[in-house]
């Protein structure tokens, strides 16, 4: 029903009539009863039916724009890219412009014997940004995202060793053949140069490139590095170290589990990004644009009233909030001198290739490990392949991508609150710090103080981790790991929440069984077919931290083998002992079972089948 206001006199408007149509009866109605001796004729020719419809044509165009411009303001029906890029921003999600292919490359060296192995001065270190492109002459360029160093192994990233050519007079090697994984992307390094002038406040550059990537650095003439950030306000961001002597004597040997180290590092110069619709990337920087201290424009809490080098007191100094827009933080503005913006620029769906095609050597950033060794020498033995397909590269967000996983993000809020958030951001942290495989979260207690119970202590998380070691078993993580694991959820943390990171408690099992068979099947085939459907079941990835033992899931999973008539008997038992190859923990299977349930401590513990192959054992019942 139209909504009409008739009031003191006033001439009933309908307010909902919005097209063309509408407009022109609701126009023609209005002249009839108001107007009846003026206007009579409604002839499609007469003037007075041309100036109506001229007000309708208005009133319909009006109208258009109106529910346009609401509907660009949603993210669910908006449709210019320009506007649905701005409203992703919004929300906290960067579209993609493009989508780099990714690939595992196997990159060997071949390197002289030694006395008593292979000689690993002759070891080469391919650093970070080394370049491989496939045999078909695409014009597609990988670049590696880690260093490749044939001198170290560790559980993450082993080298593999093998005998490449031997002497046949002596059946002595002559040479050893080494292997190393690395991760690679379809990109292709860029530079862009700008010269600035005089300080700009929030200065805006653009790069003209189609398919950039990412941002790699940008550096001034004055040799200062500017480093992204998501908003310019964030003054920190996370900075690898390699896990070194030099850089952490106490860490440094955890180096073969934690090969770096995370560390926060203050960033006075930084900048921000941001895809615009026409798939360009725009650069901010900052505003500051006062050579002074921002301890002597803004007062720190730290220090007020107590004094700077000079002497001066914070409290000699007038706080105006507009001094936040003359200090450094929003970062450093550039000035007087010229930038260098290095970038990758590729990806798309030409990037992807199919497997054994990248076997060729780009530009291989080299680094000898020992000094005195020649490096072109070693350069001709180095060798690429990719035994798994390259694949992931395609066009960037659709504009539903952009509607969907702005929605997505907006969600996340990359923050961590819930118990599950906790455990998601501890699994996802980059191996190279140190890889986390379970976690589990609970709240700290303490003693009353009457010492007669335990209460919360409601401010206090406890983390419960475990790592896999090289064999895929569970293993408590070092303390570099879990100094690493500190550092990166300090980004996510709830500004109330203090987390201390321990490890969990592992304890090792053994399982027995029993079985009788139909007659015609083999024994020895169903059995191995019963330990195989078991030893899915246990595979640790399964398995959570104070996740029971369900007794009759267990037993239906070797009833339903093919060939299994009964299951006579089924027995676990607790394996412990380090010397053994256990866990420590010894634990009371029987006492923790209850219902047909093992039930694990009230401590945060894992159930770990360790040794797969050995510690499930079945055996077939004699008739």
């Amino acid at each position: 029903m139209a909504y009409s206001k008739v009031n003191n006199g006033d001439k009933a408007v309908t307010y909902l009539d919005r097209n063309y149509s509408q407009l022109k009866q609701q126009l023609i109605d209005f002249a009839k009863i108001y107007y009846p001796d003026t206007a009579n004729d409604f002839s499609e020719g007469s003037p007075g039916m041309m100036f109506l419809e001229m007000a309708s044509y208005v009133g319909d165009v009006l109208s258009f724009y109106t529910d346009t411009q609401v509907q660009e303001t949603m993210l669910e029906y908006a449709q210019e890219r320009e506007n649905l890029f701005a409203l992703a921003y919004n929300m906290g999600y960067r579209p993609n412009i493009t989508n780099a292919s990714a690939v595992n490359l196997e990159v060997t060296q071949t390197i002289p014997a030694g006395t008593d192995g292979p000689d690993f001065r002759y070891a080469l270190t391919l650093k970070e940004g080394s370049v491989f492109t496939p045999s078909n002459n695409s014009g597609v360029e990988f670049l590696t995202q880690n260093d490749i160093d044939f001198n170290f192994s560790s559980s993450l990233d082993p080298t593999e060793i093998s005998i490449f050519s031997i002497n046949t007079v002596t059946n002595q090697p002559i040479k050893y053949l080494l292997k190393k994984n690395v991760k690679a992307i379809s990109a292709k390094k860029k530079t862009k140069t700008f010269n600035i002038g005089s300080p700009e406040r929030f200065l805006k550059l653009e790069l003209n490139d189609d398919n950039i990537i990412n941002i790699e650095s940008i550096t001034d003439s004055n040799g200062n590095d500017y480093h992204e950030v998501p908003y310019l306000a964030q003054e920190t961001i996370f900075e690898q170290v390699k896990n070194t002597e030099a850089n952490d004597p106490n860490l440094a040997q955890y180096n073969g589990q934690t090969p770096y180290l995370l560390r926060l590092k203050k960033v006075p110069r930084r900048f921000t990004t941001r895809f615009k619709a026409n798939n360009n990337l725009e650069l901010q920087f900052g505003a500051g644009i006062s050579d002074s201290a921002d301890e002597e424009i803004i007062p720190n809490p730290d220090n007020v009233g107590l004094g700077v080098n000079d002497g001066r007191s914070m409290l000699d100094f007038a706080y105006d909030p507009s001094n936040f827009m003359y200090t450094k933080a929003y970062g450093e503005v550039p000035r007087n001198t010229t930038l260098t913006v290095t970038y990758l620029q590729g990806g798309g769906i030409v990037s992807n290739s199919p497997s054994n095609s990248i076997t060729r050597i780009g530009t291989l950033l080299t680094q000898a490990n020992t000094p005195g060794i020649s490096i072109s020498d070693q350069i001709s033995s180095i060798t690429v392949n990719n035994p798994s397909p390259a694949n992931g590269g395609g066009p960037g967000d659709t504009n539903n991508d952009i509607r969907l996983n702005a929605a997505a993000n907006f969600n996340s809020q990359q923050r961590t609150v819930t118990k599950d958030d906790y455990i998601f951001r501890s699994l996802v942290m980059p191996s190279k710090f140190g890889k986390v495989s379970k976690g589990y979260i609970i709240q700290d207690d303490q003693i009353s103080v009457d010492t007669s119970r335990r209460i919360s202590n409601p401010n206090v998380l406890n983390l419960h981790i475990l790592g896999y070691d090289i064999n895929k078993n569970l293993t408590t993580l070092n303390i570099a790991a879990k100094e690493n694991l500190a550092t990166y959820l300090e980004q996510y943390r709830m500004l109330t929440d203090a987390i201390n990171i321990k490890d969990a408690y592992i304890i090792n099992l053994g399982l027995d069984f029993e079985i009788t068979t139909f007659r015609n099947y083999n024994n020895d085939e169903v059995i191995t077919n019963c330990i195989k459907k078991l030893q899915e079941y246990f595979n640790i990835d399964r398995w959570e931290v104070n996740q029971p033992i369900i007794i009759s899931e267990v037993s239906n999973t070797i009833s339903q083998v093919d060939g299994v008539q009964t299951l006579e008997s089924i027995k676990f038992n607790n394996k412990f002992g380090e010397v053994l190859g256990y866990s420590k923990y010894k634990y009371d299977l029987d006492q923790a079972t209850v219902n047909g349930v093992i039930y694990p401590s009230m401590d945060p513990t894992i159930f770990e089948i360790k040794s797969i192959n050995n510690d499930i054992k079945g055996r077939v019942k004699a008739y």
